[in-house]
């Protein structure tokens, strides 16, 4: 928010990335901060109350959301809740895998939408960027209209993004990490319930894929693989009958759509590994 106020891009200098010492010289800069906060913890309580209330409505004995706090660009590591007995049936696996990332969902576009508006073009002689935010689909969709109803609005790379845009940024991104479709991510859950057969070849070939994708898009996508190559990553059996009831497999095109929406395999502008060891 400092950085916005004075026009200046959000990661622009290396002091951005560990402002700790900085903030406490400036507490009066703190209720800035909120604008940011309370966009990305709304989006990550919404996705995991989705999966609470899933579970209630199944009777799955789970625990309250836990947000975890971590020293990351987004200040957060994301948040979970614990499952504390299996899932009884395909229904419910499908049921709690679906409901958290469209409720995150349905809270993170509203919030890119009024983060769009929100935003300001940049003034005076460009500034240089140590890290380069990509716009995933969701936010071109969402942006283009302004740009056709407003034509002096400035082009979404030209733009000084709001902390809020920032926030559901981080939240639409999360999201797509979720529904990854392989091992107990949401995505995996999703899979598994559609077809036990493909959610085996998907563990097996997708860390795969992001093990490359690290290496030539973004660096972070290795650490990515890595998890999902640990044997914990395993889904546990949940029984196949009864079968998944017929209504339910439509959430699968749409968990499919808004991995489309929100994925960005290169999330920032030359991440990737070759990039870093040139």
């Amino acid at each position: 928010m400092w950085n916005f106020r004075r026009g200046v891009p959000a990661f622009s200098r290396a002091s951005d990335f560990v402002p700790f010492v900085w903030i406490f010289e400036h507490p009066t800069e703190f209720q800035g901060g909120l604008w940011f906060s309370f966009t990305l913890l709304a989006i990550l309580l919404a996705h995991e109350f989705g999966h609470w209330i899933l579970c209630a409505r199944h009777r799955i004995v789970a625990s309250w959301p836990y947000l975890l706090p971590a020293p990351t660009l987004s200040g957060t590591a994301g948040a979970v809740i614990r499952i504390r007995f299996g899932i009884p049936s395909l229904n419910a696996l499908m049921d709690v895998g679906i409901a958290g990332p469209i409720l995150g969902f349905a809270v993170a576009i509203p919030a890119t939408f009024v983060g769009l508006l929100l935003s300001k073009g940049a003034t005076g002689t460009p500034q240089p960027v140590l890290i380069q935010l990509n716009a995933p689909l969701a936010m071109q969709l969402l942006y283009w209209p302004m740009r056709r109803l407003v034509p002096a609005f400035p082009p979404i790379g030209d733009l000084i993004w709001h902390p809020v845009l920032i926030a559901a940024w981080v939240g639409l991104f999360i999201t797509s990490l979720n529904l990854i479709p392989a091992g107990q991510l949401d995505g995996g859950h999703i899979l598994y319930a559609l077809s036990r057969r493909w959610h085996r070849w998907a563990t097996i070939a997708v860390p795969a894929l992001l093990l490359v994708a690290g290496v030539t898009l973004w660096v972070g996508w290795l650490l990515w693989g890595a998890i999902l190559l640990i044997p914990r990553m395993r889904h546990p059996y949940v029984a196949q009958f009864p079968e998944l009831s017929g209504w339910r497999r439509t959430w699968g095109w749409v968990g499919l759509l808004m991995l489309a929406l929100t994925l960005l395999p290169a999330p920032f502008a030359d991440a990737g590994l070759l990039e870093y060891l040139r």
